[in-house]
């Protein structure tokens, strides 16, 4: 029963369906469709070629007048090519003919080269002739020549000598000279926290010596409540050396452990 009611369905739809009756448009836009796909038609095959019929004169006139504008601009490209074809030939000839100057100079000198470095000699360092003096005839005159110099002469000559030494000494003897410093920063360690600080300060600062001058100092704690004593001094290079400063320092050795260079700069 329920086959038979979907084939009753299907015609009645076949039956309300009218696209058999409009086949023709369904047919034409069927042809339509494939001539757009393969390409134009013949009409509109036929209009394109005849719109390139009337484009081709005014191409060909347009070809035309760029090669005659082309073939101007190639003239005067070849006349400028030929002016300085020209010119160059010019300066070729001119730099041929120096040169053929040169080259028979050239071989004029290598023909004669003792005339002309004599010449040159001569030109550049003109030999004058020594002044001849005058020789009486008479032979009491001889005595008053004096061939090997005079004593005179040496012993101002050793004179001025010795003034002039005399005098640069002088000068360097005012001169000031220049007296290389040196800034120390030390470190001077104690035995343990119970030590002096201040005792130990006063310890250091007894040492006294040519060319030293204390500044200023400063604890520094060290670990365990141990603090040590940090002091700046100035030292002439020639006179203090730090060997002799950690030397004297240590002499305290009821307040000083040890004693070390912490900074050292030139002044």
């Amino acid at each position: 029963m329920p086959k038979q009611s979907t084939n009753m369905s299907g015609i009645q739809c076949l039956a309300s369906e009218n696209i058999w009756f409009d086949k023709h448009r369904y047919d034409e836009a069927e042809k339509c469709f494939y001539e757009g796909a393969n390409g134009p038609s013949t009409q509109q095959q036929q209009a394109k070629s005849a719109l390139q019929a009337k484009g081709r004169p005014q191409k060909r006139q347009h070809r035309n007048s760029s090669s005659h504008g082309g073939d101007q601009e190639l003239v005067a490209r070849m006349k400028s090519m030929e002016l300085e074809n020209q010119t160059l030939h010019k300066v070729v000839e001119s730099m041929r003919q120096a040169l053929q100057k040169l080259e028979s100079r050239v071989a004029v000198l290598e023909k004669t080269p003792a005339a002309a470095a004599a010449v040159t000699c001569a030109k550049a360092a003109p030999v004058k002739a020594a002044p001849v003096k005058q020789v009486n005839g008479d032979d009491d005159d001889d005595d008053d020549i004096d061939l090997f110099g005079s004593d005179e002469d040496d012993e101002e000559a050793e004179r001025l000598k010795q003034e002039r030494v005399a005098a640069y000494a002088a000068k360097k003897a005012k001169k000031p000279t220049l007296i290389a410093k040196s800034s120390i920063l030390l470190d001077v360690k104690p035995w343990d926290d119970e030590t002096d600080m201040a005792e130990l300060e006063k310890c250091v600062r007894t040492v006294q010596m040519d060319g030293l001058l204390w500044g200023a100092s400063k604890l520094v704690p060290v670990g365990y409540g141990i603090k040590k004593l940090q002091i700046n001094c100035v030292v002439e290079d020639d006179k203090v050396g730090t060997d002799i400063l950690e030397e004297e320092i240590t002499k305290f050795e009821d307040f000083v452990q040890s004693v070390d260079v912490a900074a050292f700069n030139k002044i």
